[in-house]
């Protein structure tokens, strides 16, 4: 993400940042420090290079160097969009919070926009959207669907699943980006930007709600699901997906900075809200540095 915010608009410093990468990912983490100091030596309120340097003095072993030079840059980046919060609390620096700041997800995939589908599909080998169709699919089978809600839609990956068996389709995303490339698919009848969070929708307006992949950027979701249920029919079925883990907690911060909720944990939210599950399954949805990642697929309706 550093990377779409490279230029500092010093050519002397861009360069030094450049070798500092180069060594960086050489392996050499603590010349990489070394020489993006230098770089920000010449553009001190650089706030890229600082969450660049940051990344390498922790990846140098130099923890508190890492902290200061965060904190320092969400005093220049009060809006956090490089997840300076998340980076401490990851580190054990501050208090992991409830919900990452929005200007840092808008960020994160604005800039991942453009290479989103390749890396998620042929790289990582992404399976939610194909895991959700089927589950929905397998709660309600031949079911035909009025209104559908795709929050946090993204390029527009689950919309082809769907298309011939809904009448009028919307998305939302809270990256521009991501609404400008699921778009170009010509597959919704309505997009638009927001945040989950904050989600005013027409009561009781759509009978199938999907959330893929979102949860782990929100972190606590008694909020967002809390308006999503608003939003619900009364006959309606909502759909998401979670990372999981098998450490003790029910939500836990992951260094990756996405949150990881148990299967507790989203059985407890179901009930909260007056949901029961129709099907919550634990798969491998996507791979994460060679290994399976696990999440759970679940699909809810109305107590």
């Amino acid at each position: 993400m550093a990377r779409a915010f490279l230029s500092s608009g010093d050519l002397i410093a861009d360069r030094r940042a450049s070798y500092a990468d180069m060594l960086f990912e050489s392996g050499d983490h603590v010349a990489a420090a070394d020489l993006m100091r230098q770089a920000l030596e010449i553009v001190p309120e650089w706030t890229a290079g600082l969450f660049r340097l940051g990344e390498m003095e922790d990846a140098a072993g130099d923890e508190d160097a890492a902290a200061e030079t965060w904190r320092r840059l969400l005093e220049l980046d009060p809006d956090d969009r490089f997840g300076a919060t998340l980076k401490l609390a990851a580190s054990g620096y501050a208090l992991v919070p409830d919900n990452p700041p929005a200007a840092y997800v808008e960020t994160l995939f604005d800039a991942y926009a453009p290479t989103f589908e390749t890396a998620l599909l042929e790289k990582l080998h992404y399976r939610v959207p194909e895991l959700l169709a089927n589950a929905i699919k397998a709660a309600a089978p031949g079911r035909r669907y009025h209104s559908m809600l795709d929050v946090g839609c993204g390029t527009g990956l689950m919309g082809d699943y769907f298309r011939t068996g809904v009448d009028h389709m919307a998305g939302m995303d809270l990256s521009e980006a991501m609404l400008q490339k699921a778009e170009e698919k010509h597959v919704y009848d309505r997009l638009f930007k927001g945040d989950i969070n904050e989600l005013d929708y027409p009561a009781g307006s759509a009978d199938l709600i999907i959330a893929a992949d979102v949860f782990v950027y929100v972190g606590d979701l008694d909020k967002a699901v809390s308006r999503l249920v608003a939003a619900l029919s009364n006959d309606g079925l909502f759909a998401f997906s979670v990372e999981t883990h098998a450490e003790e907690g029910e939500l836990i911060l992951q260094p990756s900075l996405r949150y990881t909720h148990s299967e507790d944990y989203v059985r407890r939210l179901l009930a909260d809200h007056g949901l029961v599950p129709s099907t919550i399954d634990r798969e491998a949805i996507r791979f994460d540095r060679g290994e399976p990642l696990q999440g759970l697929i679940v699909v809810s309706k109305r107590a």
